[in-house]
């Protein structure tokens, strides 16, 4: 018996939304689907955060990094290890080192030899921040910028252990604007806060295009040194800013710490050059949050959680679901890009994998 159009058509539509389903993510699947974030901050022996990780299929990268109001280096280093101890299938951790004796000459030695140990404990990789261009300077007191020359022989040292250099270096293109010219809430509290990084009230020191300029130059005189451009490389604002980059640099690739609403912003005004932007670049892009933790209390512990899971659980709508979306971010609203599973798997996992060495046995 021959079936009818009607039948065919039912079918087809079926066949239609299976295909759909199996080509795209959903909110169901967040907890099925293994996932990495590349950018925390445990800074406490408290595992919360890594329990809470196991729960939503979350691989932890905590940073260590030379920042004046967090813990010292060595404590940040020695929470990580008790992170990593506790929960060795969950966590990994990167290290970092100070500048506080760049003027001698056995710097470079010194944190040659502290890396080495760092490594040989546990640690996969290397972080340098923003204090390199907007804070350290030379017994000269001019500001010590990341394409110095002294840096050469470390960097060298951390190919040579086949480790990953993450660099938070510059800051927002916000950064050197009025608080009320700013284009995102996160910006405008951060430099609020901190007035020393406002570089808006500071015209004296480098300035956005010194601090971008430095970081192309020292990511292209070190072509096999693979390298983490953190925070969207301080390229937040424009897409097309940043795949210049990505084209430049196959040696680099970027996370999207505290970035993504800069990235719903671009998607408010076209949301399909994002999206192709995220497909182009696929291979060079990593999950991230920039959750910092030092909770003691419960209630602090507690609330810790809820805001890193409510994170999780958005951003994962902004990039499998093609919803239309809010968050206190960003004003006004913007919409998911709908990101397909191959995409989604390179973002949230399997660029971490490449990126930083991360066994994937472990994930």
């Amino acid at each position: 018996m021959k079936k009818s159009i009607r039948t065919y058509s039912i079918i087809g539509s079926i066949l239609m939304l299976s295909a759909c389903s199996n080509k795209y993510y959903t909110m169901e699947d967040f907890k099925k689907v293994k996932k990495i974030d590349t950018h925390t901050h445990l800074n406490s022996g408290n595992t919360a955060l890594a329990e809470l990780a196991k729960e939503d299929n979350f691989k932890l990268l905590t940073i260590n990094v030379d920042v004046p109001d967090l813990p010292s280096l060595e404590k940040q280093f020695e929470y990580a290890s008790i992170q990593k101890k506790q929960f060795p299938d969950n966590i990994d951790f990167l290290t970092s080192f100070t500048l506080v004796n760049w003027d001698s000459a056995n710097w470079a030695d010194q944190t040659i030899a502290k890396l080495k140990s760092d490594f040989a404990n546990g640690a996969i990789g290397v972080k340098v921040w923003k204090n390199i261009g907007m804070a350290y300077k030379d017994s000269a007191n001019h500001f010590i910028m990341i394409d110095n020359p002294k840096f050469d022989k470390v960097i060298d040292n951390i190919i040579s252990q086949d480790k990953t250099v993450l660099g938070h270096l510059g800051e927002p293109r916000n950064c050197w604007l009025p608080i009320d010219q700013m284009t995102v809430r996160g910006d405008r509290e951060y430099f609020t806060a901190h007035p020393e990084y406002h570089m808006y009230l500071h015209p004296e020191y480098p300035s956005y295009e010194d601090q971008i300029n430095a970081r192309d130059r020292f990511v292209e005189r070190h072509p096999n040194m693979r390298f983490v451009g953190a925070h969207l490389g301080s390229l937040e604002w424009s897409v097309d800013e940043l795949a210049k980059r990505l084209d430049k640099f196959p040696n680099m690739a970027v996370d999207m710490a505290e970035r993504i609403c800069h990235l719903e912003l671009q998607s408010q005004k076209d949301r399909e050059k994002v999206r192709q932007f995220f497909l182009k670049y696929q291979d060079r892009l990593m999950y991230a949050t920039d959750k910092v933790f030092e909770s003691t209390s419960d209630e602090e512990i507690k609330k810790a959680k809820e805001q890193l899971h409510n994170t999780w659980f958005e951003d994962w709508q902004y990039f499998v679901t093609n919803d239309k979306m809010t968050n206190n971010k960003v004003e006004g609203e913007f919409q998911g890009l709908q990101l397909p599973k191959e995409v989604v798997d390179k973002i949230y996992r399997l660029n971490a994998v490449k990126w930083f060495k991360i066994k994937e046995s472990k994930i």
